[in-house]
């Protein structure tokens, strides 16, 4: 048994079998066999080997008429690996001792020999050993698994997936009733990924580290998203004692859920909207059984994830009308446009690589480069506005100029509707992420053209610290409430309030009861999270007085470090709720 530990991204246990996307990428059917199939499977990896060996020879052919002897040697070393009797006996042994079937064996066995390659620390060697370990691993496995093997797209049993990352496209293409967990080497709790993951309530641990040697498709394995915590291969008292855990955490649900019709005001009578946030059309009857007012965020990339194609604008209507009606028109929707780019690559995007996409062309950027793409949403969202109380948001706005150049495509979009005798609602309240620091320095002047600010603490954080929340090597860097961060939300809160227009939070900073009475203090009065989060935000706040807050924005303000700050606020909740868990 072993155990593992990072970083807690989607709450609640899964306890299931892994499949390693980043290597086999396919789940195993079958661990064990029974005694009598064992000498079926022993002649099956013979003849798995036999077939991978023949086909390296042909490649190093090949590939050596065609580019030379260097470039043939390397699926020579290929053959030569899967020709040595060492491998067939180290993994026939595997199969006669724990009656392992081959395909579980081969990967058992070769994890083993990238573990001990990683563990050398050779440099270079290591690495290219690794590699070419892996690479044999995926043929064997194809081999022996033939027509019969299951993809990620039809997998048909619940497998908890490791990978060393995950891109938001491959989480939003998971099915919570087949992907039961999700663990990775690399992410942070604000990566796109743990978001969707939290979205689609499946358990998460991002941010492990070295993780993928120690783990076989086919293991059995355990996944704590509320604890940061994976245990690989677990004995039968931790299995017990997990899915009791499980089973404490179904019965109880959401410990809040009496809250649901109640206001989210303070006990001196101060008012907090709290709004959802979503990623997919179907999430928006959870938001109003959490007891959110409306949606604060609507994410729109969901259209072009896994497609060969852009969506058309009736794909674009059809989603935004579908949020519009279950909220009615007496709830707001803010629909965010296109955030492509970055780390959300999809068919728009193309294929071109930028050296520093997260500083590179995405978002309104990419939107404003591409501006068919850009008025096929925009006359999509005017269409659906009949619908119901609908709000533009544009995100990544960093300067004037391109607020106005979005504001002046949007009137475009409006009078072509209009010539077109398209009906849409006029005057639809427009506003602008506060993502990078630009923005919020410049917070002042953006509100004279906005009738909303909303802040994506996510993106704010990482710009401001120059810390990627992706990167597991800066975590400790990446902090919301770091006071350089502190001072941004103070100056773009005081500049809404100036020029009265509302201030949203709408980052994952808005979902930790742990920040609330901070945000209320710096003077916010409406915040979005993700759904299941509401009822939790709405007892905190329904605690708090405002005085209260208030005091701790100013104390926290005075702090000069994330850490003196997380420990406050930490102090802070523990005596507003006794009962609050520790966080």
């Amino acid at each position: 048994m072993q155990t593992k530990y990072g970083v807690a991204a989607s709450p609640g246990v899964a306890i299931g079998y892994a499949l390693v996307l980043d290597t086999e990428g396919v789940r195993i059917p079958r661990r064990v066999v029974s005694s009598i199939e064992v000498p079926y499977e022993l002649q099956r990896v013979a003849v798995a080997i036999q077939h991978v060996a023949e086909q390296a020879r042909r490649r190093e052919r090949e590939v050596t008429a065609k580019l030379g002897r260097d470039a043939g040697r390397i699926f020579a070393a290929h053959a030569f690996l899967l020709e040595d009797q060492l491998l067939r006996y180290d993994i026939e042994t595997l199969i006669r001792s724990e009656n392992y079937s081959a395909e579980y064996a081969v990967s058992r066995h070769m994890r083993s020999k990238v573990k001990m390659l990683d563990e050398s620390g050779v440099g270079e060697l290591a690495t290219r050993g690794k590699a070419d370990i892996i690479d044999l691993e995926k043929q064997l496995l194809h081999d022996l698994l033939g027509e019969k093997r299951e993809s990620l797209d039809n997998i048909t049993e619940s497998v908890i997936v490791f990978a060393h990352d995950l891109t938001p496209s491959e989480t939003a293409q998971f099915d919570a009733k087949t992907v039961i967990g999700i663990a990775t080497e690399s992410g942070g709790p604000t990566s796109h990924t743990a978001i969707l993951a939290g979205a689609l309530s499946i358990p998460a641990v991002v941010a492990v580290g070295k993780l993928l040697n120690d783990v076989s498709g086919g293991d059995l394995v355990i996944i704590d998203g509320g604890e940061g915590l994976i245990i690989i291969e677990p004995d039968r008292d931790t299995i017990l004692k997990y899915e009791e855990l499980r089973r404490m955490q179904l019965a109880v649900g959401d410990p809040y859920e009496s809250l649901k019709d109640a206001e989210a005001i303070t006990k001196d009578g101060t008012k907090v909207l709290l709004l959802g946030n979503i990623e997919f059309p179907s999430e928006a009857p959870t938001c109003l059984e959490r007891g959110a007012e409306g949606v604060g965020l609507y994410r729109t990339e969901f259209l072009y994830v896994n497609k060969s194609t852009d969506p058309t604008e009736e794909e674009h209507f059809e989603a935004y009308k579908e949020v519009l009606s279950v909220m009615g028109p007496s709830r707001p929707v803010v629909i965010r446009t296109l955030d492509l780019g970055a780390d959300k690559f999809t068919h728009a995007t193309g294929t071109n690589v930028e050296k520093n996409p997260f500083l590179g062309l995405r978002s309104v950027r990419y939107c404003l480069v591409n501006k068919t793409l850009f008025k096929t949403q925009l006359r999509a969202i005017l269409r659906a506005s009949i619908y119901g109380d609908v709000q533009i948001m544009f995100p990544m706005v960093s300067t004037v100029m391109e607020l106005r150049q979005c504001r002046s495509i949007l009137r475009e979009v409006e009078e072509d509707l209009a010539e077109a005798g398209i009906d849409f609602k006029r005057g639809i309240p427009l506003g602008t992420m506060i993502e990078v620091p630009s923005a919020a320095i410049m917070a002042d002047v953006l509100a004279k053209q906005v009738d909303f600010f909303s802040i994506g603490t996510n993106d704010l954080v990482q710009y401001t610290l120059a810390a990627d929340r992706n990167n597991e090597t800066v975590a400790s860097l990446y902090s919301p409430v770091d006071p350089a961060v502190l001072r941004l939300l103070r100056m773009v809160s005081d500049a809404g309030t100036a020029a009265g227009i509302t201030v949203n939070v709408c980052g994952e900073m808005s979902g930790e009861p742990l920040y609330v009475s901070l945000l209320v203090g710096l003077g916010l009065r409406q915040l979005s999270a993700t759904p299941r989060k509401i009822s939790e935000i709405k007892h905190v706040i329904r605690n708090l007085t405002l005085a209260d807050a208030t005091r701790v924005a100013h104390d926290a303000l005075q702090m000069e470090s994330a850490r003196e700050v997380t420990t406050y606020l930490r102090e802070h909740l523990r005596r507003l709720l006794p009962d609050t868990v520790d966080r």
